[in-house]
């Protein structure tokens, strides 16, 4: 074998050996902080999917059937799990649970449209018997002191003649009506601007979803709709709560508890 030849296999040898080529420390580095930062945020998305459906799940106002307890454009956080069922003994003793009890303001799916969120305070519990004489109300044929957080902002009272147009009637003088088992009744403190159980009846308790905790942010500015209307749309109004965030804020508002 020849010198040329020789050298010819030792540098085969060198290329084409098992031993790899050695990879820059730099990109290793890379390599492994990019998959952190992967695995950080995959972790963070799968907690935050499972506080959302099982504990705590935001929820923003709408409508002014609250007023004043809760506004339009205020956002909230609602405790998911303290109407959830106790599988165990153990379960009681660890998880804060309990059942629905009256005063509490609770998010629920409209018994009529149930693709709608809807936010109330329960009123009645099963077994109650629930009446509204000239706008007071009666639980059990006994008066309830609501001036705390209901509200009317409409001087009138509608009579119960069968002349008086029967949504009318309803505002002011309903029942008396009792709250079946396994079954809710719900009021808004608005009274006079309220869609509420006068009308659509009781609300079982698998539609409801969890009580209403505290106010996380309250908006001034535009509210959305809930619908689609292009994204044009969405950026520009995207855009107004960015500019108005700091004055339209209701700044004292901020982290209060619902009660």
């Amino acid at each position: 074998m020849s010198l040329v030849q020789w050298r010819a296999m030792q540098t085969s040898t060198t290329v084409t050996g098992d031993s790899p080529p050695s990879m820059p420390a730099d990109a290793g580095k890379k390599k492994s902080l990019a998959r952190e930062y992967l695995e950080a945020l995959l972790i963070a998305a799968i907690f935050l999917g499972f506080s959302n459906t099982f504990l705590i799940k935001t929820f923003y106002i709408p409508s002014s059937s609250m007023e004043n307890t809760l506004l339009i454009g205020d956002r909230l956080f609602v405790n998911r799990f303290i109407y959830g069922p106790s599988l165990s003994a153990l379960d009681k003793v660890l998880l804060p649970q309990r059942d629905i009890r009256r005063g509490d303001v609770v998010i629920f799916r409209s018994p009529k449209t149930p693709e709608t969120d809807l936010v109330k305070r329960c009123i009645g519990i099963p077994g109650d018997r629930v009446r509204v004489i000239d706008k007071k109300l009666f639980i059990n044929d006994v008066p309830v002191d609501d001036s705390s957080f209901a509200i009317h902002q409409d001087p009138r009272i509608y009579s119960n003649r069968r002349l008086v147009d029967p949504q009318f009637r309803a505002r002011d003088n309903f029942g008396p009506f009792l709250v079946p088992e396994g079954h809710y009744f719900f009021l808004g403190d608005n009274r006079d601007r309220s869609y509420d159980s006068r009308y659509w009846g009781t609300v079982p308790k698998h539609l409801i979803k969890g009580r209403a905790l505290l106010i996380y942010w309250s908006y001034g500015g535009e509210t959305p709709d809930g619908k689609w209307h292009g994204i044009r749309r969405k950026l520009a109004q995207l855009g107004k709560t960015v500019l108005g965030f700091p004055t339209k804020t209701r700044w004292g508002r901020s982290f209060r508890l619902i009660r």
